[in-house]
């Protein structure tokens, strides 16, 4: 009886997180943007399909979660720990204090863009500040930034270190993007300390005290044109903290949503138009805050188990953290190509993210998996950029592309397995006189009644790899 229980309890958490995954995907309300510059742009953005995120702030230093040690949640990843996790004024004020030993010698964002340009990458988006705050760029709103007298890397001639980021990266030819946090913890005007914060939300309801909120906007407006004024070309503004939004905005469907407990709209058509009349054609992506302020929808840490007619990008660690912890744990160079290959099959962009260390450098695994990829799509990438999907777009071992009347079918090898000499692609119909041959070969291949014949020669030159590519033309 214990155990016909105990199955029944795990069914039904299996169906609500199935659910919830579903309502997360749920996007039939999204609206297309208007505007034929942002249109521009959201096409040439689908085009590139492959893009670095990257996390770092002062708690690398403590290598521990991005922010969320200071939210007082009794969520497990907010959890504190070290010497002042007994006492949570304590420890805020020795987290916020971190900005006085930060001082990332190492950095070297030209390392960075040469390695992601390597993998394949074709856009960057790099966290400018978090939740807790901490500005990774000169703001004049605040001194809690790593350009304050009170940062030793201040000094360093380089210590305006989105400026330096996004500047790489252009010079390698990327897109790039500022990821924002909507929520500010360090700022009095939104965890304002009259009312001490009890959760991600602001400390006070907006609409009880109008001023104060105003006075939020008003800090969050200006760093955002800082933002869009002294860096560059910006062609994506990547905003978070989903819980900052109006409303009438809420999907009671969503278990987070359902904790946000009043209004907290930044107006997002005001911080909108003043963006783009500095970046026109500028990519706005409110995260989880459906409308016309939502560029591109993007599921996080997960793949949607079908392919979605609509812009979407799925942002995933390299490892298994956000931010840097000592010892990672990195996915595999197979698992990545494969995350690669099946989410853009289904329509969407991969924005991967690596975090750098307090030294500001990376682990030596990430520039190690990044050459792994890059060698990977050195023979294949044909198959991603530019291309759309193709139904059935993933069908067991297979994932298809299109690009004009070029097919592309993506065997997904498993971990050792050689490519056999005999394939058929599940799905799809192979005309006896199509032109089909292997990416990393110049051979053509025979089809027989659907079934693709390989050589063993045509293997031995491709040679063992983690997913391989068909080329067929009509």
């Amino acid at each position: 009886m214990k155990r016909y229980f105990f199955l029944v309890i795990f069914l039904a958490l299996t169906h609500l997180a199935t659910a919830q995954q579903h309502a997360e995907q749920d996007h039939s309300k999204y609206i297309p943007p208007t505007d034929e510059k942002v249109k521009a742009k959201l096409s040439q953005w689908q085009d590139v399909k492959f893009g670095l995120l990257m996390h770092w702030g002062t708690y690398s230093q403590w290598g521990i979660v991005e922010s969320w040690s200071l939210c007082p949640e009794d969520e497990g990843w907010c959890e504190r720990r070290g010497p002042h996790s007994h006492n949570w004024y304590e420890y805020k004020k020795a987290y916020e204090n971190l900005q006085t030993t930060f001082n990332p010698t190492r950095f070297n964002p030209e390392r960075w863009a040469e390695a992601a340009q390597g993998a394949g990458m074709k856009y960057v988006v790099f966290t400018t500040k978090h939740h807790d705050g901490f500005c990774m760029f000169d703001t004049k709103q605040t001194d809690y930034k790593i350009t304050s007298a009170k940062s030793p890397f201040a000094s360093n001639p380089r210590s305006n270190v989105t400026k330096e980021i996004l500047a790489a990266f252009r010079d390698k030819g990327f897109m790039t993007g500022t990821y924002f946090s909507k929520p500010d913890w360090n700022v009095d005007s939104y965890w304002w300390p009259y009312f001490p914060p009890k959760d991600r939300n602001s400390s006070y309801d907006p609409k009880k005290y109008p001023e104060m909120w105003k006075k939020f906007q008003d800090f969050t407006y200006n760093q955002i044109e800082e933002l869009m004024t002294g860096y560059g070309s910006v062609d994506i503004l990547w905003l978070d903290g989903g819980w900052v939004r109006p409303y009438n905005t809420i999907d009671p469907a969503i278990s987070w949503q359902k904790s946000i407990p009043y209004e907290q709209d930044i107006d997002m058509a005001r911080i909108a138009n003043m963006a783009r009349s500095h970046q026109p054609g500028l990519l706005v992506v409110d995260r989880t805050v459906t409308g016309e302020f939502e560029n591109y929808v993007t599921p996080e840490q997960q793949i949607p188990d079908q392919y979605m007619p609509i812009p979407w990008e799925s942002c995933m660690t390299m490892g298994s953290s956000w931010s840097y912890v000592p010892k990672e744990n990195f996915k595999s160079a197979r698992q990545l190509v494969h995350t690669l290959v099946d989410i853009v099959a289904k329509g969407g962009n991969l924005l991967l993210n690596i975090a750098p260390g307090p030294d500001g450098e990376w682990h030596d695994e990430a520039y190690n998996r990044l050459k792994e990829m890059g060698a990977w799509m050195n023979v294949n990438s044909e198959a991603i950029y530019e291309t759309r999907p193709l139904a059935p777009y993933r069908q067991g071992k297979w994932a298809y592309t299109q690009k004009g009347n070029i097919t592309y079918a993506t065997y997904l090898a498993e971990v050792g397995e050689s490519l056999p000499n005999r394939l058929q692609p599940q799905g799809l119909s192979l005309p006896a006189k199509a032109r089909i041959r292997l990416l990393g070969n110049d051979k053509n291949l025979t089809v027989k009644n659907g079934v693709i014949e390989i050589p063993a020669k045509v293997a031995q030159v491709v040679g063992r790899q983690s997913a391989y590519v068909f080329r067929v033309e009509p």
